[in-house]
């Protein structure tokens, strides 16, 4: 996979970064310590056997607490353990070090999907959702897969090689985890609390990660794709970005006609709510239908509070979602398939019930 495991790999994946260097030369400085006494106490007990077997007429010695062999089997594991904490504990030092960052990003979890947040450093503003992008007939096993499935996103994390980048992880709703194994990063993102780490990339490419944490029905469809550039590249892309973002950015006073709300909702809905609640409407397991729904078709109000809010296993979308993402997905749902209450919802709805009034 381009940016993820090879083929029949049985090692860590090549590392990107310094950290992930040292996590090799540890894994493989363990294994040897281990293959060397796992040879020496075996080769000791198949020796003792062989040699002192009942066969041969061996007779038992009679010995009690020899001060000498108790000062042996202390001794050496004691210098075995302080041989392999020394180079661990200067790897997990360095890798808790976050301070002197070039870029701030906080990495926040969703069921299921990542958003990003630069806070600091170049590309400060910048904001977005990062959804699994392979199509639910790749899935459902009604279309091809690509070399990629379930490990591709429609936005990924863009970062400039050779550059520290701190990462601030939460979560919205349960426990995920932000997992790029090239990088050496695995860090929990936990609802209610604020976690930090970091890497410094120094190769471009794309790299693959997944959320290693059971979070949920969906946990498998939760890649983490980071794509490192160079700094020229980099800067591009912010510019672009921002200018994107400026370009989508909701005009509280316009009034969108049913068909306008209608498209813009289709694309909501089949990136945020089409994973549980299903293209169709239909829903599945506890995750109840919208098509028919007494619940969907009944007073705006509880509608607005659901979305805003969240309930049960859905996830509070208020803050997530923009309110004109909120007012297009609510149109939708309120007029797809036998759903025909004909309302258009208004992005100035919902910011109304957000401000309280």
């Amino acid at each position: 996979m381009p940016g993820g495991p090879k083929v029949n790999q049985l090692n860590f994946p090549a590392p990107a970064t310094k950290i992930m260097e040292e996590i090799h030369w540890l894994h493989w400085f363990m294994m040897i310590i281990c293959l060397l006494i796992f040879i020496g106490v075996f080769s000791v007990m198949f020796y003792s056997i062989y040699k002192h077997r009942k066969s041969k007429g061996a007779q038992p010695a009679s010995f009690h607490e020899s001060t000498s062999v108790e000062i042996i089997w202390t001794v050496i594991p004691l210098l075995i353990v302080i041989g392999m904490a020394l180079p661990a504990t200067k790897t997990v030092v360095a890798m808790k070090d976050t301070t002197n960052a070039d870029i701030t990003i906080k990495t926040t979890g969703y069921q299921w999907k990542w958003g990003y947040d630069y806070i600091k450093g170049e590309g400060e503003g910048i904001s977005f959702l990062s959804t699994l992008s392979t199509s639910r007939e790749a899935i459902n096993n009604l279309a091809p897969k690509s070399p990629t499935y379930l490990m591709e996103v429609d936005q990924e994390m863009v970062v400039p090689v050779n550059k520290k980048i701190r990462l601030i992880t939460t979560a919205n709703d349960v426990i995920h985890a932000w997992t790029v194994p090239a990088f050496g990063v695995k860090q929990d993102a936990i609802p209610g609390f604020v976690r930090d780490t970091w890497f410094r990339a120094e190769k471009i490419g794309t790299f693959r990660g997944q959320c290693s944490e059971l979070c949920g029905a969906q946990h498998a469809f939760m890649p983490i794709v980071v794509r490192v550039v160079s700094d020229e590249d980099y800067t591009k892309w912010v510019a672009e970005k921002k200018k994107e973002m400026a370009a989508n950015a909701d005009d509280p006073s316009k009034v969108y006609t049913l068909a306008e709300q209608m498209d813009r909702g289709a694309k909501v809905y089949a990136t945020n709510c089409a994973a549980c609640h299903q293209p169709n409407g239909k829903g599945a397991g506890a995750f109840p239908a919208l098509d028919g729904s007494k619940v969907a078709l009944g007073p705006k109000a509880g509608n607005f509070t659901i979305l805003i809010n969240g309930k049960g296993a859905m996830p509070k979308w208020g803050g997530v979602l923009s309110d004109g993402d909120l007012a297009a997905v609510m149109t939708y749902y309120r007029n797809a398939w036998g759903n025909k209450t004909g309302e258009v919802v208004q992005t100035q709805e919902f910011a109304a019930v957000r401000a309280g009034k």
